[in-house]
C-alpha cells in the first residue's frame, strides 16, 4: 500500500492543480476577449502583440501539460506538437512585418484548430482523465472557433477583433466551467484513493 500511495501522491498534487492552470487561462481568454470587445479598432500590431501574448502563455501551459500530464506518449507529443505550435505562432504574431489581417487570422485559426483537436483527443483516449466531459466540449468548440477563424474570410482588423474577441470570451467561459469540472472530478479521485 506504500507503494501505491507514493504513485498516487504525485498524481493527486497534478489533479488538484490542473484545475487551477485551466481556470488562469480561461480568465486571460474571458480578459483577453473583452480587450480586444473594447477597443476592436485598434491596428494590426496592437492586435498581433495581444494574440502574440495570448499564444505564448496557453502553448507554455500546453508544453507543461505535455511533461507533467500522467497521459499516454503519444498525447504527450500531440500536446508537445500544440504548444510548440502555439508558441511559434504567438512569436510570429509580434513581427510588425505581417502581410495582413488574413494572414493573422489563418495562423491563430490553425492553432485553436490543433489545440482543439488536442484537447478532444486527450479526453476521448484518457478514461480516468478529470473533467473528461469537459475537455471533450472545450475542445469540439475550440477546434470549431479555428475552423472558422480558417475558412471564413477576414479582411478588417475590426471583423477578427469582434470574432475572435466573442470566441474568446466563449472559450475562456468554457474553460472556466471545465476547471470547476476537473477540481470536483480530482476530489472524487483523491477520495475514492
Amino acid at each position: 500500500m506504500t507503494t501505491n500511495s507514493v504513485v498516487e501522491g504525485p498524481l493527486q498534487a497534478l489533479a488538484r492543480s490542473a484545475w487551477q492552470s485551466v481556470l488562469v487561462t480561461g480568465l486571460l481568454s474571458v480578459i483577453l476577449g473583452v480587450l480586444i470587445l473594447v477597443w476592436p479598432g485598434k491596428t494590426l500590431l496592437v492586435a498581433g502583440i495581444i494574440f502574440g501574448i495570448y499564444l505564448v502563455v496557453t502553448g507554455v501551459l500546453q508544453l507543461l501539460a505535455a511533461f507533467g500530464a500522467p497521459a499516454s506518449a503519444g498525447m504527450r507529443v500531440l500536446s508537445f506538437i500544440t504548444g510548440v505550435l502555439s508558441i511559434v505562432i504567438g512569436v510570429f504574431c509580434f513581427r510588425d512585418e505581417l502581410a495582413s489581417i488574413l494572414l493573422l487570422g489563418i495562423w491563430i485559426g490553425i492553432a485553436w484548430l490543433f489545440r482543439g483537436v488536442a484537447s478532444t483527443m486527450a479526453a476521448i483516449s484518457e478514461p480516468a482523465l478529470p473533467g473528461r466531459g469537459w475537455i471533450a466540449f472545450f475542445g469540439v468548440i475550440t477546434a470549431i472557433a479555428g475552423v472558422v477563424l480558417i475558412v471564413w474570410p477576414v479582411e478588417s482588423v475590426a471583423t477578427l477583433a469582434w470574432v475572435a474577441g466573442i470566441w474568446l470570451v466563449v472559450l475562456g467561459i468554457m474553460e472556466m466551467i471545465t476547471s470547476f469540472g476537473i477540481r470536483k472530478d480530482s476530489k472524487k479521485l483523491h477520495e475514492a484513493l
